[in-house]
């Protein structure tokens, strides 16, 4: 008797699942900068409400003129904590470049090459910071915790712990006081154009650039880019300079807008200018963050002293509600990860 044979039965066919294609608001909603930028839109909103002469070009424009120094130093500042470093020694090199700007200024030096100076000044200090953490295998916390009191200290000698003024009568310090008091146009304060300058460089940079890909690499893990040929070193060292470079040029346009400096200015603008880079979305773990967050983060710190200001508060509850924003910004990014199930 013949024996019957049964074929197998044909495996199913699989099916090929279709990626979808977000559109770009869903994009939005799933970057880093979204929820800060939407928190800008309420206060933006709030402020509307509760403050009056808060809706305004001038209001506006003058918040821009406001926050361009700080922002220009946490442009700088984050390429440093992308690459898992702080910098808290920026606000002490701001005074440092004000200071030496200022003394070549009151020595008859060309306010170029005076400019020069001061941002020169800085650049020097934010290569010592890198040297010493890459170099001495130091962490950078601490030092540039250190540096924050030495490069205070120089400043302070240098100006004698007197206070430096600037005559606009003369035409070579005119000039040089359109850098932080002019306007482009007859409208757009200089400070704030500089800034958006700086910013934009910096977008480009960190996302188009080798050097912004080798930020994230070293942030994201300094071992794993160093097996990959990347020089760690360098590309820290680098952060650290240019993270000094932007205070100084900080310190000049705050010369130029103040005409006047001491030893202390600039006491305490770190701090400031770090919680614009957190609050935008980068993580002081390193490996994450964008130019694009920290212009924002900027921004919700100058219109929340804004609002604060034509509210008549006192500037004492102005630093507690930063420091609170700081922290629903870090616990917010925290919740964030846990939800999406990154460590």
């Amino acid at each position: 008797m013949a024996q019957m044979t049964t074929a197998p039965a044909a495996a199913p066919v699989e099916k090929t699942a279709v990626p979808r294609t977000r559109s770009p608001f869903q994009r939005f909603l799933h970057a880093r900068e979204a929820s800060t930028f939407l928190a800008l839109v309420v206060l933006f909103s709030l402020g509307t409400l509760i403050a009056p002469g808060f809706v305004g070009t001038d209001n506006f424009l003058t918040v821009g003129q406001q926050i361009a120094q700080i922002g220009i130093m946490a442009v700088g500042v984050t390429f440093v904590i992308i690459n898992a470093e702080i910098d808290l020694s920026v606000g002490s090199i701001y005074g440092l470049g004000a200071v030496v700007c200022g003394l070549l200024m009151t020595s008859d030096v060309a306010w170029p090459l005076a400019a020069l100076g001061g941002i020169a000044a800085g650049a020097v200090a934010g290569l010592l910071n890198g040297l010493m953490t890459v170099g001495f295998g130091i962490p950078s916390f601490i030092v540039t915790l250190g540096t924050l009191s030495v490069y205070r200290g120089v400043t302070l000698l240098l100006s004698g712990g007197s206070p430096i003024s600037l005559s606009s009568n003369e035409a070579n310090v005119a000039e040089f006081n359109l850098l932080g008091q002019g306007k482009l146009f007859g409208l757009l304060p200089m400070q704030l154009v500089i800034f958006a300058l700086v910013a934009v460089l910096g977008m480009v940079v960190l996302s188009r650039s080798r050097y912004g890909f080798n930020t994230y690499a070293v942030g994201g893990s300094a071992e794993a880019a160093r097996l990959c040929g990347i020089n760690t070193g360098r590309v820290k060292v680098a952060a650290f300079t240019l993270s000094g470079t932007l205070a100084g040029l900080a310190g000049v346009l705050g010369l130029s807008f103040l005409s006047y400096v001491q030893g202390v200015t600039g006491t305490g603008m770190e701090l400031t200018a770090i919680s614009a880079v957190i609050i935008g979305g980068a993580a002081l773990f390193g490996g994450s963050g964008t130019m694009l967050g920290t212009v924002i983060g900027v921004a919700f710190i100058g219109v929340l002293q804004n609002i604060l200001n034509l509210r008549g508060i006192s500037s004492f509850w102005q630093t507690v509600a930063t420091g609170a924003v700081i922290i629903l910004a870090v616990a917010a990014d925290t919740w964030l990860r846990r939800r999406s199930g990154r460590r």
